[in-house]
């Protein structure tokens, strides 16, 4: 007996009725859609309402408009939630694949809006930083699930255009949170209340969503271990993982370092005594850079197909590398940053959208959700460090575009990195 054969998954129940995939979107697979679309939006909300409120609330709760000191605390907590997705990503992502898409993913969304909406509560540094941390698990999580499930769920010639469609929620989802900023304005509190609620439309959604076909017969054959991290490292998936991995890492440092700290650069250029009009600032920012990616997301529908997965993903990453350097060394006013703000989104946030058609691709449906979770997910430990460096960068070099210039260098890796995994274009998805 091969060691292969003597894989044993863990024991599956599946309480869903499965359903094949039909060859055209029907009403059911529209609400499949919806789901994954609204869960990734919410995601993205419980994500980055931190970024806009970044400036306000470690200056209430920590009792000082220090430059500095706000940078460092807010910068540490962004850490903190971003290292939780890379654990939470990576760990849903094992679970999603051995008990079902459909299941995790409602654990997921249940686990960031209650503790996004804890958030609110907070009295003190700690307390916040606990409750992002909490929501920052849910959060890597409900990619991991609700991708896969998109992805297993779709007519494959619609497929991958469909992907990056349910990857534009994240720009919708920014929006909305720097639209509720803008209208409740400085009270930061009620910002995360307002954010945390709506995520209870797609647990409603999520009751009617089952488990796809495709993950339903591979439970039921049982030839290798479900949702096994060893498995990715064997040697046929090896350099898919680690091409998936290490591109997704070196966008997301550089995009996240570039990006983050947008509202705080906005309050530095305003200078003191700006409080009320910086918190609009933020929000304008943070609008127009989504705009910018939801066009960089449109214009990847068409792009992934025609000129395929790495090289989609190479262009948007000299475009980010490129727009980074001039952004932080050409702005020196707020009008400026927002002028370049829909450029910066459109390379440095829309190429993310590379990754919602790649990843599913690159791994067989017994680890899909483990592999791009891993892939996705825990680039964003990394990812967090890059942050945090970040907010200690700004204090040891004076400037957040000092700091943000050094670490969107990672911009230039991946163009390297992208090469190592095979191209994916025309493979479709595979069981095994």
């Amino acid at each position: 007996m091969t060691a292969e054969e003597q894989r044993t998954p863990p024991v599956t129940t599946v309480a869903d009725a499965p359903r094949p995939v039909p060859d055209r979107m029907t009403g059911y697979l529209w609400l499949v859609l919806a789901s994954a679309f609204l869960a990734w939006m919410f995601d993205s909300i419980a994500l980055n309402v931190f970024n806009l409120i970044l400036t306000p609330s470690m200056s209430e709760l920590l009792h000082t408009q220090s430059r500095t000191v706000i940078a460092g605390a807010g910068g540490l907590i962004v850490a903190i939630k971003l290292v939780a997705w890379g654990i939470g990503g990576t760990f849903f992502g094992v679970l999603t694949d051995r008990f079902g898409r459909a299941r995790i993913m409602l654990v997921t969304i249940v686990i960031y809006a209650v503790f996004t909406g804890l958030s609110a509560a907070a009295q003190n540094w700690g307390q916040l930083a606990v409750c992002q941390g909490l929501a920052g698990l849910g959060i890597g999580g409900e990619w991991s699930a609700g991708a896969a499930l998109l992805a297993e769920s779709l007519p494959e010639r619609l497929r991958s255009r469909l992907m990056i469609v349910m990857q534009l929620a994240f720009s919708v989802g920014y929006f909305f949170a720097a639209l509720v900023n803008l209208w409740v304005g400085a009270n930061w509190r009620w910002v995360l209340v307002w954010c945390a609620v709506p995520a209870v439309v797609v647990i409603v959604l999520r009751l009617f969503v089952k488990e796809p076909e495709r993950w339903v017969r591979t439970t039921r054959a049982r030839t290798r271990a479900l949702g096994s991290l060893r498995r990715l490292f064997e040697p046929d998936l090896r350099r898919r993982t680690l091409g998936g991995l290490l591109s997704a890492m070196f966008l997301m440092v550089g995009s996240f370092a570039a990006t983050t700290f947008g509202p705080s650069w906005i309050v530095e250029l305003l200078g003191p005594g700006a409080a009320a009009s910086a918190s609009h600032y933020a929000s304008y920012f943070a609008m127009l850079l989504n705009g910018g990616a939801a066009l960089g997301y449109v214009l990847l529908i068409w792009m992934t197909d025609a000129v395929g997965r790495r090289w989609s993903y190479f262009v948007f990453a000299l475009g980010s590398l490129v727009t980074a350097i001039a952004m932080f060394t050409l702005v020196h006013s707020v009008t400026a940053v927002l002028v370049v703000a829909p450029i910066a989104g459109f390379f440095m946030l829309g190429g993310f959208g590379v990754f919602a058609v790649y990843l599913p691709e690159l791994f067989p449906t017994e680890v899909r959700a483990t592999g791009q979770g891993l892939c996705f997910n825990f680039a964003r430990i990394i990812t967090g460090v890059g942050t945090l460096a970040t907010g200690l960068l700004v204090g040891t070099l004076g400037s957040y575009p000092a700091a943000g210039l050094l670490v969107s260098l990672a911009f230039g890796i991946g163009l390297f990195t992208i090469w190592i995994g095979p191209e994916t274009r025309g493979w479709g998805l595979r069981d095994t």
